[in-house]
């Protein structure tokens, strides 16, 4: 059977031959995919980031700041994380602005346990976002769905009222635990309090899911190791880069 990275290829080059007469002596080179390629609408956000704009606009210093879990470092290449690679995208799309961004990993804490840290880290590190990576703890430990909705709509009211911008960030995908952790109770309750609380929400779930599928990435392999957890942090650190940019209304920026 062919691979899906295969039949993507060929669906490709059908569409190249569709779009274009090939004349006697041409020789036809499908353009390859993307290897970070992600649907339009898992980078477009309706909600919005007003502080995020107004920094950028008035040309003030964007302090970003990231709470997660373990999943959002790569032990030992912190430089390589999607941590690092938003920071570099964003000073990529917007080169005469400060870009400062820094990361409080809270590795085994569930969201309720997060949540009652955040304010102090915000009157700590004062930042314009707080980009908040959760769920994933909450998976593997089972832990009430109803418990967890209320831990972010608690962090997520915490963070409006320190005054800051706020992204949710979602569970990582991986068909290696999809039979050993339930994750659609916690992916349906931050999608809940993200719609109440009008705050973009970055689906990286949908995202890594999209790329397993399309064969971009194997997750279901163990052998790949700190190289292919480089690869996929680079791309959800550009993707997360446009969907800021896109939530923010500052203009569009290229995937590479």
């Amino acid at each position: 059977m062919k691979s899906a990275w295969t039949m993507l290829g060929l669906t490709l080059l059908a569409a190249c031959l569709a779009a274009a007469p090939v004349r006697a002596g041409d020789t036809v080179e499908p353009a390859p995919a993307p290897p970070c390629d992600v649907p339009a609408y898992l980078l477009a956000s309706e909600s919005s980031l007003p502080k995020v704009t107004d920094a950028v606009k008035a040309n003030k210093p964007l302090s970003v700041l990231v709470v997660g879990s373990r999943s959002s470092t790569i032990p030992g290449n912190e430089a390589s994380a999607y941590p690092a690679t938003l920071q570099a995208a964003l000073k990529e799309a917007f080169p005469a602005a400060t870009i400062d961004l820094s990361v409080e990993l809270q590795a085994k804490s569930t969201a309720e346990e997060t949540a009652g840290t955040l304010v102090k880290l915000v009157e700590a590190k004062k930042p314009t976002l707080v980009i908040w990576q959760t769920g994933t703890v909450d998976a593997m430990r089972a832990v009430d769905p109803d418990d967890f909705r209320t831990a972010i709509n608690d962090g997520v009211v915490a963070l409006r009222g320190a005054g800051t911008d706020v992204v949710l960030v979602n569970l990582q995908y991986s068909p290696r635990t999809e039979t050993m952790i339930s994750a659609p109770p916690y992916l349906d309750n931050m999608k809940v309090v993200a719609q109440q609380h009008d705050v973009p929400l970055f689906d990286r779930f949908a995202i890594m899911k999209q790329w397993s599928d399309a064969g971009y990435f194997d997750l279901f392999s163990t052998s790949h190791g700190v190289d292919l957890a480089k690869k996929v942090h680079a791309c959800l650190g550009r993707a997360l880069a446009k969907f800021v940019i896109d939530a923010a209304h500052l203009g569009p920026v290229q995937q590479n």
